[in-house]
């Protein structure tokens, strides 16, 4: 047999789970060119370069956790090396990344001319796994650069925080140009919003062979209720912790901003709306009826592993402060249930490394108004999914097509989400009767901490291909940071 015809790798034995398809078979993979190059029942071992004995595993394509934050609490190239770690021993292959201008992150405002540039080069070198960005137009100039984005570095999904226009990313602020990094004139607002959608309607109308995977995320909550509340509960000493917090952000104030949201993709045709980390009940339930009130725009539906996983009474109080909250077992129990109905289109981490002494206040470290938001957990995001969904009887398919399909088509990733021929071989192997507890200092990540602390996960990853190459295995990430940037136009 000619060296030329020889497959790089054959992985044997693995019990292969495929969105789409309810059967898990046991086959071998054959991998050339970091794709896969043959899928069989049996493919002998002679005619591989190299053999990986898959020992029965289940094989779930690789994982594309399609919200993180990279660069938002540390430097960002080296926020890349360490989260992208944690993301490989995970079983996520792709990483696609929030990021803006302003405070955090690069900490400069100005075009994303000068600004994207800055951040492909942080980036280049550092990342263990595949990567791209979503980009917020937080200026008004951004929205004239949405089509230099596109076509130049093939940035194709767009993002609106709604409650930067008066309020921080902790709490309470009346200095929002300075912490957005804007002109005193400028306004972050609903008229901004609406802006962003008119030049995305213009931008599909421009590209229309791009038409199904350009869009825009929205983080949705009203500042104007988060402030009146917050005020409120802040002197409600009956209340305290992540109990204060959720309070502090009510679900009505979700549930109002994708009402807003989801009327103006209606007025300006912006076909293809991404509704974020849903929290609640009032949320799930206004992103349902706004999918039925408008049948013209292209509802997609996110959750996060932490809002999955975690309540109000979870004891790692601080350690679990996100935007929006962690909420009581009711909203998760709902949340679980909308999953199972297929009412939910993603899965994700929301991934952002903060560290421990950033995370709390050093003076009072049990204040949940002195902590900062956000945590990480990519490296939970299967197992927590695949733990928690299998006790409701959800199929091994279904998390396939949450944790990889359908990022994947959503986000213009046409050579991930799929274990087949001709997709790129990214592929995670998992032992689903190894049951671990979660414990930080057993992450790669820098973060220090964790809120899952102490959980115990059934569904253990034990290996992580990318393009064909092993990156992690055995409780170890492998080789160099071998991760492209991937351009989605």
């Amino acid at each position: 047999m000619s060296e030329a015809s020889l497959l790089d790798q054959i992985i044997k034995n693995v019990r292969v789970v495929r969105p789409h398809q309810d059967d898990i078979e046991l086959l071998d993979l054959g991998i050339k060119d970091g794709k896969f190059a043959q899928i069989a029942p049996h493919i002998s071992p002679d005619r591989g370069k190299q053999v990986f004995d898959g020992k029965n595993l289940l094989a779930f394509p690789g994982v594309v956790d399609a919200h993180m934050h990279i660069g938002i609490y540390q430097p960002l190239d080296k926020d890349a090396v360490t989260e992208s770690k944690a993301a490989a021993m995970g079983g996520v292959t792709t990483s696609l990344n929030y990021i803006r201008t302003g405070q955090y992150y690069l900490n400069k405002g100005g075009s994303y001319k000068d600004f994207f540039p800055e951040v492909l080069a942080l980036s280049a070198g550092n990342f263990y796994v595949d990567y791209s960005y979503h980009i917020a137009p937080i200026a008004s100039q951004h929205i004239d650069e949405i089509p230099l984005l596109f076509e130049e570095y093939g940035v194709s999904s767009f993002k609106i925080f709604m409650f930067y226009g008066g309020y921080g990313l902790h709490g309470l602020s009346d200095q929002q140009n300075l912490f957005l990094m804007i002109n005193k004139e400028e306004r972050y607002d609903f008229a901004h919003f609406e802006f962003i959608m008119r030049g995305l309607t213009h931008l599909i109308e421009a590209h229309p062979e791009a038409r199904d995977t350009i869009s825009l995320s929205l983080h949705c909550e009203v500042a104007e209720i988060l402030n009146a509340y917050t005020k409120i509960v802040e002197n409600d000493y009956s209340l305290s912790g992540l109990h204060a917090y959720s309070a502090a952000r009510p679900p009505h104030s979700e549930g109002l901003a994708i009402c807003i949201a989801s009327y103006l993709a209606h007025e300006t045709n912006c076909a293809n709306i991404n509704l974020l980390h849903l929290s609640s009940r009032k949320a799930m339930e206004a992103a349902l009826t706004m999918q039925t009130a408008f049948p013209h725009i292209n509802f997609r539906r996110e959750v996060t592993v932490g809002h999955l996983l975690l309540d109000v009474d979870t004891p790692n109080t601080i350690w679990a402060k996100v935007n929006p909250p962690i909420r009581p077992r009711t909203d998760v129990e709902y949340l679980w249930q909308a999953v199972l109905n297929h009412q939910v289109d993603w899965i994700v981490s929301d991934h952002a490394c903060c560290s421990a002494e950033q995370k709390r206040s050093a003076k009072d470290p049990n204040n949940i108004w002195l902590a900062k938001s956000g945590f990480g957990g990519t490296e939970y995001l299967l197992s927590g999914v695949f733990s928690e969904g299998s006790k409701r009887g959800m199929s091994y398919n279904h998390m396939a097509e949450l944790l990889s399909w359908n990022p994947a088509r959503r986000f213009g990733l046409s050579s991930k989400g799929d274990i087949a021929v001709g997709y790129d071989a990214d592929l995670v192997l998992l032992d689903p009767h190894e049951s671990f507890v979660v414990r930080a200092a057993e992450s790669e990540s820098q973060q220090g901490y964790t809120p899952f602390e102490g959980v115990e996960l059934t569904g253990q990853v034990k290996t992580t291909f990318l393009r064909g190459n092993l990156i992690y295995n055995n409780g170890k990430v492998l080789g160099s940071a071998t991760g492209r940037y991937l351009k989605r136009c």
